[in-house]
């Protein structure tokens, strides 16, 4: 993947050699960013607004011209054995930089091990196994490890999708919250934010049950799925209306929507967030995501 980089504005500086005139201001700005990061430390970094995912990242190009868009952030699907699109030829550290640097937040999707029960065809080999806890802990620094090296920093949420199982279906149930709730132990004792992703009328269901009845070890932002033709962010029946607030939710409100933007052509789902998004460990990512705010973007933490 390449871009073209801007032409930078000549000096018009004579009484210093090149050298030194280009080594000040790169000091300066390491110095400044390196002080903005010991002062906002790992607080999570928070979006309001439109976003969508589609199964590949799409090109940098592509990221580009849907800047026109009305969408702010972007979920990227960057680990799992049960991806649909595992090959992910875009996505890379290089391609997070730069859409970051662009003004776009991210929403990491950690595609792993399903529900027994799950209802997608192309889902039921990627199953949990016999030992729910211990996968999900292994998955969950499997997810760690993949989101390092895309340089998404510590506090960044990390989405565990589940998808869509059979209801009432008591042991599936059991055993998919058992591998979810290793996945968040694990994630949150590695330094990042767990996030769960599902169909609001299963794994969304089953987890607020569970959130009443005070059970630990649960995420930390809900991003269910149910596909209205509208936002209903803060309407969820599902959910009760202190449940995941604030800023700890996100509505995929439809989905496989073809748009267009710039003459790039997606098949997309959209989404209502107002959630935390990935922080980066670059100083250029950090710069991007603290300097340049298009959008309703602040930090606070997010709890249940």
């Amino acid at each position: 993947m390449s871009t073209s980089t801007p032409t930078r504005p000549r000096s018009t500086t004579t009484s210093a050699p090149a050298r030194s005139r280009s080594a000040l201001p790169l000091a300066g700005v390491r110095a400044v960013a390196f002080a903005l990061m010991a002062a906002v430390g790992s607080a999570p970094v928070t979006f309001t607004g439109k976003a969508f995912d589609t199964c590949e990242a799409p090109s940098v190009e592509t990221m580009r011209a849907w800047r026109g868009s009305p969408y702010g952030a972007v979920g990227i699907y960057f680990g799992g054995r049960g991806r649909g699109c595992p090959g992910q030829r875009e996505l890379d550290s290089g391609w997070v930089a730069s859409v970051q640097a662009m003004g776009w937040r991210l929403l990491p999707v950690f595609v792993g091990s399903q529900a027994p029960c799950v209802e997608a065809p192309a889902k039921k080999p990627f199953a949990i196994g016999s030992d729910p806890w211990g996968q999900g802990t292994r998955e969950a620094g499997d997810a760690v490890g993949a989101a390092r090296a895309l340089g998404l920093g510590t506090s960044s949420p990390l989405y565990l999708d589940i998808e869509a199982y059979r209801s009432g279906d008591a042991q599936c149930a059991a055993t998919t919250l058992s591998f979810v709730r290793g996945w968040n132990r694990e994630v949150r004792r590695l330094g990042y934010l767990p996030g769960f992703y599902s169909s609001a009328d299963t794994g969304v269901r089953d987890i607020e049950a569970q959130r009443k009845a005070g059970t630990a070890d649960l995420p930390a932002v809900m991003w269910f799925a149910r596909w209205l033709g509208k936002p209903a962010l803060a309407t969820e029946a599902t959910l009760a209306p202190e449940a995941w607030t604030p800023h700890a939710r996100i509505h995929q409100y439809a989905g496989n929507v073809a748009e267009s933007y710039g003459g790039h052509r997606l098949v997309i789902d959209r989404n209502a967030v107002d959630a935390p998004v990935a922080r980066l460990t670059t100083v250029r990512g950090f710069l991007s995501g603290v300097l340049h705010l298009p959008l309703a973007v602040t930090q606070a933490p997010a709890r249940p």
